[in-house]
């Protein structure tokens, strides 16, 4: 079966399952089918011209025999000759044709790449929104991690100066008894060297 430009233009590829893009198998397989056509269409297209070449020359030839040999009247008579001037309008056609799957092919190719480019594109900007979320994500962290240590040190802070208050009243208090009971110790003593000796019953 004849491959047709409108075929290329309609071929519809299968998606692969579980990635992105077209099974490289039958996109290779469709390549290939344009490659025959087009070789095809090659060889049809250099055989057309060489049946023109052909036929100019054995035109031509006939032609200047007899210009040289029959008077000017006469030379009218080949004209029906040229039949067959259909045969060299085939050669523009296989060339548009063959333009034609160049072009096709050339715009299947581009489609490719530019589709390429949009999901490379595409992976880049998520690849790019995921690093900032990261990022993110790692400033509130630290954030919220220096707020929660600065609160413990100012608790542990808090709780510093509550202890050297409990500790410097402690001393106070420890050092008013401790004087307290020193008094208490030298007015015995005073008072026991003031008693006479007769009052002890000595």
């Amino acid at each position: 079966m004849a491959l047709t430009p409108d075929d290329v233009v309609t071929k519809q590829f299968q998606h692969v399952r579980f990635k992105d893009g077209f099974d490289p198998d039958e996109v290779d397989d469709f390549l290939d089918e344009i490659v025959v056509e087009w070789r095809k269409a090659l060889e049809e297209n250099t055989e057309l011209k060489a049946k023109l070449a052909a036929y100019e020359s054995g035109e031509k030839a006939p032609e200047a025999a007899v210009v040289s040999e029959v008077p000017a009247p006469a030379a009218a008579a080949p004209a029906p000759v040229e039949a067959p001037a259909p045969a060299p309008a085939a050669a523009p056609v296989a060339t548009t044709t063959t333009a034609g799957i160049i072009e096709l092919a050339q715009r299947l190719h581009d489609e490719h790449v530019a589709e390429g480019e949009t999901k490379r594109a595409q992976l880049i900007a998520e690849a790019e929104t995921e690093v900032e979320k990261i990022r993110s994500e790692a400033a509130a962290k630290q954030r919220e991690e220096s707020a929660r240590l600065e609160r413990e040190r100012n608790t542990l802070e808090a709780r510093i100066t509550e202890l050297r208050t409990f500790e410097r009243d402690y001393r106070t208090q420890l050092r008013g008894y401790i004087e307290g009971q020193l008094r208490d110790l030298d007015e015995k003593s005073a008072s026991t060297d003031s008693t006479p000796v007769s009052a002890i019953g000595l």
